[in-house]
């Protein structure tokens, strides 16, 4: 069981093609579970988790998320997270694209959004490189160590979309 949940359930593409939901991270777990496939969450997941790991060695670089995902109206929104030290690299630019093979090619999404700071120069930069658009700026809607600070809106719909080829 180990060998088929860590070469099996986690290639995306082979499971995808045996089984009719939509792939998801498949959890660790322990090699006397008698579950062929550990459960995660819910059938349906709104919220899938994913790691940034850097290819090279293997290092945790942050967090990422498609959440909200809405089955309805096919959208989900994105976030992401990376430690200081992975900052500046370009790896937010990298795990946006990679989110956005998950939801558009895997998840069969319409819409993806990301909603950030409007001083997150940073994640606007790797938004606006993989195609994102901003749509709107929420005035003073979060409240940040002791100050109100702007949202920005962006999104980006599957047919605008232009998929990174080394993914």
């Amino acid at each position: 069981m180990p060998v088929l949940r860590a070469e099996f359930l986690n290639d995306v593409v082979i499971s995808s093609r045996a089984d009719g939901r939509p792939w998801r991270p498949v959890a660790p777990v322990a090699p006397d579970s008698r579950d062929p496939r550990p459960a995660v969450g819910a059938e349906e997941p709104e919220r899938v988790d994913f790691s940034v790991v850097d290819l090279a060695g293997g290092t945790l670089l942050g967090s990422a998320t498609l959440r909200n995902v809405d089955n309805h109206n096919r959208s989900a929104h994105i976030g992401l997270g990376l430690l200081p030290s992975a900052r500046g690299q370009g790896y937010g630019t990298d795990v946006v694209a990679v989110l956005c093979h998950y939801g558009f090619i895997v998840r069969g999404l319409r819409r993806l959004q990301i909603e950030t700071l409007s001083d997150n120069a940073a994640m606007l930069r790797s938004a606006e490189r993989n195609g994102f658009v901003r749509e709107g700026v929420l005035r003073s809607a979060a409240w940040v160590m002791g100050e109100f600070l702007d949202e920005v809106i962006l999104g980006l719909l599957a047919h605008d979309w232009k998929p990174d080829p080394n993914l």
